[in-house]
């Protein structure tokens, strides 16, 4: 069942990032990365003011949100810092290079991942999980070389840098997911998580772009905004389910999620009209074979 969750989330995540990059596309990113977090986060007001109020609200798991105590808080607020900070320079890179760039190197995380959830949390593999994460593994690396042939050379190119320091930062994050699910519940994780963000990115904006905003890129509205946080969410609480299962293993669950490439760009390709498509939609076979065999392992 938590596999068939990761594929879930998998599906959100590449919805998520169609719909950062149509968002981020000459437009302001801090303003953009703001209203989507408002929009994920009044989607759990309702849920989160019923279980203040109605009594008997807690008979329904998926919804009740309990209202921790302070240390729970304090974790939260510690994970707010640690993903605003990946997101902002996750969305910089993204405004700045091809989503089909962009994606295999964030699905570099489930490496990263792979090495902390063996080293925390003891996780151990099956043979065929782990013939099929290297498969994949090595493919999302091929998949990098992809962008020499678009004049983007990853050492010298800022924008690269900032994605692998936003996929570090991530791999961290998701390895703090899995402790913290261990804790407390998992609604009350991905609830207070955000409300927190709203203020967080508050602060962001107002110090970072709202006093510049004139020399900067024009912030635009657009309607796909709101659906970055609520994709988000949606895609989020599947993975937190996944992770409330106790056989579940946070490295595969990264894979998955990471493997939103494949969405990412069949989409991207097209809407997008990015170059080398044939190339990449052969190494994108790869990945794909080596998340069946992992399926298949489970």
């Amino acid at each position: 069942m938590w596999i068939l969750l990761g594929i879930v989330s998998l599906v959100g995540l590449g919805i998520y990032d169609i719909l950062k990059k149509q968002s981020l596309n000459d437009n302001a990113v801090l303003p953009v990365l703001f209203f989507s977090t408002v929009a994920s986060a009044l989607l759990f007001l309702p849920p989160w003011i019923m279980s203040m109020t109605v009594k008997g609200f807690d008979q329904y798991p998926n919804f009740y949100i309990p209202s921790g105590n302070f240390q729970f808080h304090i974790h939260i607020l510690i994970k707010t810092f640690i993903v605003i900070s990946s997101w902002i320079l996750s969305y910089m890179a993204l405004k700045n290079l091809p989503i089909s760039i962009v994606s295999p190197i964030r699905a570099t995380g489930p490496v990263w991942t792979l090495i902390g959830a063996i080293t925390i949390f003891g996780e151990s593999l099956s043979t065929l999980q782990w013939i099929g994460m290297t498969i994949a593994l090595v493919f999302f690396y091929i998949f990098s070389s992809a962008g020499k042939s678009e004049g983007i050379h990853f050492r010298s190119n800022k924008w690269v840098w900032f994605i692998m320091l936003a996929t570090l930062i991530g791999t961290f994050s998701t390895l703090y997911d899995k402790y913290l699910i261990g804790l407390y519940n998992r609604v009350a994780i991905q609830a207070y998580f955000s409300f927190y963000q709203v203020p967080v990115m508050a602060i962001v904006l107002g110090v970072f772009w709202y006093p510049k905003r004139k020399e900067l890129t024009k912030f635009t509205w657009r309607n796909t905004i709101p659906w970055i946080g609520i994709v988000l969410v949606l895609g989020d609480f599947a993975y937190f389910y996944a992770l409330s299962y106790e056989e579940s293993l946070v490295s595969i669950l990264s894979l998955l999620r990471r493997s939103s490439v494949i969405i990412s760009f069949g989409v991207g390709a097209i809407i997008f009209k990015e170059k080398n498509k044939r190339k990449k939609a052969l190494i994108l076979l790869g990945i794909i074979a080596g998340i069946y065999l992992i399926m298949l392992g489970s």
